[in-house]
């Protein structure tokens, strides 16, 4: 009598179920098992915490930097050597001097800067767009694939118009809630960066403003304009550019990103 086949012997296989497809596949077990829109919600703040870790260490780092560059942008230094008199202006504390005004609040904000704005920016596109019932700005392997063809068809003019105002209202709305959300959460420590924690502190207490005010900080209209153009150009018109007017044959992910690059 002859020894049963190799696959017998090796015990029960898994069962296996027929996709809608036709492709036979291997049941999955319950605990792996999620919706795409799931994973891909837990992929983006996978993504974003390290995004935020990496760029709060980042730019813990650069603090020196950071500050020859407000200085050389400041009423302090003037004349001659005003690269030189920055860098003494840095210092002049010692070493740590650039790391002393960096507090909790900046660790926090920098965090939030690096983690928040991309996911803010897809928080409100796709919620804006859902309620409006228009398409959100294209991600990731959507920008690889063609461009959409253009229709011939002529007679829904008006429900084009609707759409069209539907979407810019969109697209003029979703940057500037990620940006304000954004800077309500950074601004405030980036002013307590540029004056020290003691100073910023005396300026709060002289000002005297009330809690909501104290929250937003100065300047806090223009640090909003900053981060509503660097969404603008991040998250808009970079995708939307190389989506549309991007050799399709040279589209990669190298490509996209000094593509990115040059465009911000």
């Amino acid at each position: 009598m002859s020894s049963p086949p190799e696959e017998e012997r090796e015990g029960p296989t898994k069962p296996q179920e027929e996709a809608p497809d036709g492709v036979i596949t291997e049941a999955t077990s319950p605990h792996s098992t999620m919706s795409a829109e799931l994973e891909a919600s837990i992929l983006v703040a996978y993504r974003s915490a390290g995004l935020g870790m990496f760029g709060a260490v980042m730019r813990l780092a650069g603090m020196p930097l950071e500050k020859v560059a407000l200085f050389m942008n400041s009423s302090q230094v003037s004349g001659k050597n005003q690269f030189a008199q920055s860098i003494k202006l840095t210092f002049q504390g010692g070493p740590l001097a650039p790391f002393r005004v960096v507090g909790p609040a900046s660790m926090v904000a920098w965090f939030m800067q690096y983690s928040v704005m991309g996911l803010a920016f897809q928080f409100f596109d796709h919620a804006l767009s859902k309620s409006l019932g228009v398409a959100p700005v294209w991600y990731g392997e959507e920008l690889m694939e063609p461009p959409p063809q253009k229709r011939e068809d002529t007679s829904s003019e008006l429900v084009d118009a609707s759409y069209r105002a539907k979407t810019v209202a969109k697209t003029i709305l979703a940057p500037v809630l990620a940006g304000s959300l954004e800077s309500l959460v950074a601004n405030r420590a980036e002013v307590q960066r540029y004056f020290g924690p003691p100073k910023f502190s005396a300026i709060e207490g002289k000002l005297g403003w009330n809690p909501i005010a104290r929250l937003f900080a100065p300047a806090f209209a223009s640090n909003a304009m900053r981060n509503v153009i660097m969404c603008n150009t991040s998250f808009i018109v970079t995708p939307i550019t190389y989506k549309l007017y991007f050799p399709q044959e040279k589209k990669s992910p190298g490509s996209l990103f000094w593509y990115g690059m040059g465009m911000n």
